[in-house]
């Protein structure tokens, strides 16, 4: 019989766990890993942007924000076509997940979202699996790239509820979990972590992982991310962080959050392989390759290759984890477009950073 896995962490419980003498807290999350996963397996996604730039939010650690002097251009959604070549290049490379993602606030009905569910059909026929960060999307919207069989949908928290509000003044925390409410409501697998390095305590660190911890069920995936400044962004001088504290939250996710994937995201250009090695013995068993995180830097897929040879890492195979969803072509669909408008929120509360940055003409009005 399966423990049940615990799902009231308070915020002082995690704190604890991620300020232990760091020697002690690996060991324990290799023990926890260990019981739920093979350590010598670890899951390799590829992130395609297939629509870049010109995004009307204001997440502070961005360079696609419309407002922010980046030197990010926009372009249009990329064509299936595209998609489906990079797709079998990955693959050839043994790469399981295909994660697409589009520099959008919220998905809307129309010939854009249609190409993308056509996108999810074309390369989940290839046999492997697809994620899909589009931002928030409805019920109706998740069901629809359900039939399409999509695999998971990458919806982040970003960081506490307290913390988020430093970060991000043009959408309320509450959307994010609504939209996770949304994918729950089907077969689809949930993506959702963080990013550390923006300028947040410990305590707005370990009160993420609570929230995640907490969901029911628990994100069958956690990005931990850290911050790439980028220049032209609010948080370009934020200083970045090290790898300790990487590994601390690595391993206090895979403690709090046990059976999921927890997947070592942006920042590793900055990280030793004697480091992300350190990562995967605290319990990270996912990562990107590819030499780009959407619009950041990430380490040669070849790099990778060179460092699971000489640790004895092989990638897990597509459809592992979770079964491979049934597609269903659009003729056949049951899920339509409902030409749906909701009501997602717009606090425009004020961010001091981003006040302070607009004052040196550092972002647009």
């Amino acid at each position: 019989m399966t423990e049940a896995l615990k799902t009231n962490w308070t915020k002082e419980e995690v704190i604890a766990i991620y300020n232990k003498p760091l020697l002690e807290l690996v060991y324990e999350a290799a023990q926890i890993h260990r019981l739920h996963h093979d350590p010598n397996k670890v899951q390799i996604s590829s992130l395609i942007s297939i629509k870049t730039g010109g995004c009307p939010e204001d997440c502070g650690y961005c360079p696609q924000a419309a407002r922010y002097h980046t030197e990010i251009k926009v372009n249009e959604l990329l064509p299936v076509h595209q998609i489906k070549a990079q797709a079998l290049r990955a693959k050839q490379h043994g790469i399981s997940r295909v994660c697409l993602g589009a520099a959008w606030r919220n998905v809307k009905d129309g010939e854009e979202f249609d190409q993308v569910l056509d996108m999810v059909r074309t390369v989940t026929k290839l046999d492997m699996e697809v994620c899909c960060t589009l931002g928030m999307l409805t019920e109706n919207q998740a069901k629809r790239l359900e039939e399409a069989g999509l695999y998971a949908y990458n919806h982040n928290i970003d960081s506490s509820e307290d913390y988020y509000k430093e970060v991000i003044s043009t959408r309320g925390f509450e959307d994010r979990l609504k939209t996770i409410d949304n994918v729950r409501k089907t077969s689809i697998t949930v993506c959702s972590g963080g990013i550390i390095g923006m300028g947040e305590k410990i305590e707005d660190r370990c009160d993420m992982l609570r929230i995640l911890a907490n969901m029911t069920p628990q994100p069958e995936s956690v990005p931990i991310n850290a911050l790439v400044a980028v220049e032209g962004t609010p948080m370009e001088d934020q200083e970045p962080v090290s790898i300790f504290e990487m590994v601390r939250m690595v391993a206090t996710a895979r403690i709090v959050i046990p059976r999921t994937q927890v997947r070592l995201s942006a920042g590793r250009t900055s990280m030793s392989p004697e480091g992300q090695t350190l990562c995967f013995m605290a319990g990270a068993n996912s990562i990107f390759a590819g030499d780009k995180l959407l619009t950041t830097p990430n380490p040669d897929i070849n790099q990778d290759k060179k460092m699971f040879e000489e640790l004895g890492i092989v990638p897990q195979a597509p459809f592992e984890k979770y079964p491979k969803r049934e597609v269903v072509d659009e003729e056949n669909a049951h899920f339509h477009a409902l030409g749906e408008n909701p009501k997602w929120t717009r606090p425009a509360h004020t961010i001091e950073r981003n006040e302070a940055a607009k004052e040196k003409g550092k972002i647009k009005l």
